[in-house]
């Protein structure tokens, strides 16, 4: 049976200092983690990312780079293997739920005791969803998903190189700058084109267009990241 020993290594994205140390300490004390970076912006994380990437990842959702769920869809577009453990105030059932659906691996109320902290991380090691006690799936009592919700979704199915090409879709691109941009033959600029609309369900780039709108996709992939 695995354990939480699992996780050796961690990075916690949040810009109040205090609150970093606090969690460091609490990482640190309810799981064999030994190794904490910490990030004050999502364009420091993803940069420090671009080395090693840790065991696990603590994010907050209130950062001063990215608006709403951004972040999260820009550290899984990233590194989608590595799971993500939302730790924020905002905890109501719509957030939670939303945060899950774009592939957070578990949420954590942000005041949470030591041992909601550590049943989290024993879970998350071994594979499973973590969701604070009390919390009900959006449709069960919420309704069902918005529409940014549903971009949101769609959009986190993307790979990083079908994320940067959609970007450049949104600025009005055609496939023949794309492939000159990325450096790629135009012909496999069109195979992730088609790739893209069937994952977001779209027929046109258009409508593709539209749905990176609805989920604000311009702060998703910054202009500087290296295409994969």
């Amino acid at each position: 049976m695995t354990s939480p020993s699992e996780f050796q290594t961690a990075m916690i994205v949040d810009d109040h200092p205090l609150f970093c140390d606090a969690l460091s300490m609490t990482l640190r004390t309810v799981s064999n983690i030994d190794e904490i970076t910490t990030a004050d912006t999502m364009q420091a994380a993803l940069t420090q990312l671009e080395g090693e990437a840790p065991d696990v990842i603590v994010l907050d959702l209130n950062l001063p780079d990215v608006n709403g769920l951004d972040g999260l869809i820009r550290l899984k577009t990233a590194l989608p293997n590595t799971p993500v453990v939302v730790v924020s105030s905002m905890a109501d059932n719509r957030m939670i739920s939303s945060t899950l659906r774009v592939g957070a691996s578990g949420f954590v109320p942000k005041h949470s005791k030591r041992d909601v902290f550590r049943e989290a991380f024993e879970a998350i090691a071994h594979g499973k969803v973590f969701t604070p006690e009390n919390f009900v799936p959006t449709g069960e009592k919420d309704g069902p998903r918005t529409s940014a919700e549903e971009a949101l979704s769609r959009l986190g199915l993307l790979t990083k190189q079908q994320a940067r090409i959609l970007q450049l879709i949104c600025e009005g691109k055609l496939n023949k700058q794309i492939a000159y941009d990325l450096s790629i033959a135009e012909t496999t600029v069109k195979a992730h084109v088609t790739a893209i609309m069937r994952k977001l369900g779209v027929q046109s780039r258009t409508q593709a267009v539209l749905i990176a709108q609805e989920a604000n996709f311009a702060n998703i992939v910054r202009s500087d990241e290296t295409p994969v």
